[in-house]
């Protein structure tokens, strides 16, 4: 009876430590939530969806029209004629939007495959104030990464209105808060196969050039493949200030707790009915033996 009231305390001490770990969570998300709001006056309503539904396999409409750096206009259908790697952005931003074309530009040089024939670059930004004057200045900032390495007419810089900028982020499951004249959204780019499918997400702003490779030969094949940098988005979190990405060490933490709390009530509750019926079998044979 001891062991088993042991065993009682052990499993309300853990139930109740399972709860804290549940609403801590909420409670920190709750006031990191206010302290944002209260950073961005005029912000869009709090009610508006942040982040990337993947959507692999779904296609993006190809007869949307935006313009290129050069004030042209141009049908995805057009410039979409292979494997292609779209990223939504928006130019004017000083943070995440340059460290992921900066972080693409720099590993392009890498890739095997050539450009124009086998794959293309697409950048659009999702900001409908943006003009091509805009989109071509950042076109010359990031051709000069490159240093030449990379054909000037493979990577196009697109701006157009909200409607089109919409129907295209909503068929990529990408979804964008205005906050001021900046935006919250997620850090991602996606790689398409030439009938407009979306074949692959690539995660952060840190690209490896077989990581590309593979994406871009999956679309080539019109095959659908996996995103494991999904994973590694999850245990990193982006640091600006750095401009890499550090260890999650509070998410991580809590997870591995999480999962190690879930496995040790489920050790408790099948020890103890174990228990219990190790003892009910023992005190049957010790009648069976006192009836002897």
């Amino acid at each position: 009876m001891e062991a088993m009231s042991i065993i009682g305390i052990l499993r309300r001490t853990v139930l109740l430590g399972v709860a804290v770990l549940l609403l801590f969570p909420a409670a920190v998300r709750a006031h990191s939530e206010e302290d944002a709001a209260a950073h961005h006056e005029g912000a869009a309503p709090t009610d508006a969806k942040v982040g990337l539904e993947e959507r692999l396999g779904a296609k993006i409409p190809l007869d949307l029209v935006f313009k290129d750096e050069n004030g042209r206009q141009r049908r995805l259908r057009d410039l979409v004629t292979g494997p292609t790697i779209i990223l939504p952005v928006y130019y004017s931003c000083t943070n995440v939007c340059n460290y992921l074309q900066e972080g693409l530009a720099r590993v392009l040089p890498e890739i095997k495959l050539e450009p124009g024939k086998e794959y293309r670059i697409i950048s659009v930004s999702f900001d409908e104030r943006e003009n091509p004057q805009r989109a071509l200045k950042s076109k010359h900032m990031y051709q000069a990464v490159m240093k030449g390495k990379f054909p000037e007419g493979n990577w196009t810089f697109l701006t157009g209105d909200a409607a089109n900028i919409r129907s295209l982020t909503d068929a990529a499951g990408f979804q964008f808060q205005r906050k001021g004249n900046d935006f919250v959204h997620p850090v991602v780019s996606f790689v398409v196969a030439r009938d407009g499918m979306i074949v692959r997400y690539l995660y952060g702003t840190h690209f490896l050039a077989k990581d590309v490779t593979l994406a871009l030969m999956e679309a080539r094949q019109g095959r659908v493949g996996t995103t494991i940098s999904k994973m590694v988005s999850y245990c990193f979190s982006f640091d600006p200030n750095s401009k890499s990405y550090e260890f999650n060490i509070l998410r991580v933490s809590a997870t591995v707790i999480i999962i190690c709390v879930v496995g040790f009530i489920i050790f408790l509750v099948v020890g103890g009915k174990n228990g219990r019926n190790g003892n009910g079998n023992n005190g049957n044979n010790m009648g069976n033996n006192t009836n002897a």
